[in-house]
């Protein structure tokens, strides 16, 4: 038994070997590079050939269609020619390349045994931004929308937005759409999270704080359904998009009532703004009130002064005139 696995172990080692020593054969005899290359332009595809022994060397294409056989081309498509083929190598050129083409290419020498290797042509197109003005031409303090789109790329484009070759951060605006009814148990809640950016987010991310969203929630795009609703699902619900420019998220706080209970109906204006706006208007008619005292207090005693100089003066010229030992231009003084 241990002499057997003695052995076993030994072939194995050996078959090992010499599937590695294949691999390494095949490598040396048959060589391809992978090609970058911008749309348009041509790219040349190369097969090394090593020890080559006179036999049949193909290229094919992603399809695998036969492009060239021992050097005569055997598809028919003009934008393939051939540059070389030697003992050592076989390029082809491919001309006005397109998005298509790209994949791999198999160069196969088929000799005893059939060795091959791929070289991968990656196709590139390089991105053409479009800006245009959306709506009214823009004005002195005016707005102005500004859409930017990229009808082809590849990869694909990432957009910046630059003013005065300063990089702009502007993460996209989300909103969360609250629904305009109590919620109760039982009952069916939606959210509908808008979202606006340049570029615009592709999805939405919904979630809860602190906890998991509930099992019976649905999400669909930018709407947030959740069923049967009960007291166990209150919480905060965040609704987050993303952009190459940034992240922005909206909240909207979930409270679930019982079906009986009795609930004031909710403002859009909050206690704390009511309590302001009627503590300034109080405010106000206090001090109203205070000027009109001090006015009518004011005024009271300009009369009494007035009056109580008038009597004095009433009085006097009614002594003077009885005595008659006053002159008349002192008669005259006083009722002046």
């Amino acid at each position: 038994m241990m002499a057997v696995a003695g052995i076993g172990a030994r072939l194995l080692v050996f078959g090992m070997g010499f599937l590695v020593f294949t691999q390494q054969v095949q490598s040396q005899v048959v060589q391809a590079e992978n090609v970058t290359v911008m749309e348009g332009e041509t790219a040349e595809i190369t097969c090394r050939l090593h020890s080559y022994d006179g036999s049949i060397v193909v290229i094919q294409n992603p399809y695998r269609q036969t492009l060239f056989f021992n050097g005569t081309r055997a598809l028919k498509d003009e934008r393939f020619q051939l540059v070389s083929f030697t003992h050592k190598q076989l390029r082809i050129a491919l001309s006005d390349i397109r998005v298509e083409d790209e994949g791999g290419y198999y160069c196969q020498l088929y000799s005893e045994d059939t060795h091959h290797q791929v070289a991968v042509v990656t196709v590139l197109v390089l991105p053409e931004p479009i800006v245009e003005v959306k709506g009214e031409e823009p004005v002195e303090n005016g707005e102005v929308e500004l859409i930017c789109t990229v009808p082809r790329s590849k990869p694909p484009a990432r957009i910046r937005w630059f003013r005065d070759k300063k990089l702009l951060q502007v993460p996209p605006t989300v909103k969360v759409q609250p629904p305009s009814v109590l919620l109760r148990e039982g009952d069916d809640l939606t959210l509908t999270c808008s979202v606006t950016g340049n570029p615009q987010p592709a999805d939405v991310m919904w979630s809860r704080l602190n906890d998991s969203l509930p099992s019976r929630a649905k999400l669909s795009g930018n709407l947030l359904t959740i069923t049967a609703l009960t007291t166990v699902d209150n919480g905060t619900y965040v609704c987050e998009a993303e952009n190459e420019l940034g992240r922005t998220a909206d909240e909207y706080v979930l409270v679930v009532y019982d079906p009986g209970a009795v609930v004031e109906p909710q403002t859009s204006v909050s206690y704390a703004v009511v309590g302001g706006v009627l503590a300034v208007f109080v405010f106000a008619i206090i001090c109203v009130l205070t000027v009109t005292v001090c006015f009518s207090m004011r005024q009271k005693g300009s009369y009494l002064t007035h009056e109580a100089s008038g009597l004095d003066e009433h009085g006097e010229a009614r002594e003077a005139f009885i005595n008659g030992n006053e002159s008349h231009e002192r008669k005259k003084e006083y009722f002046i």
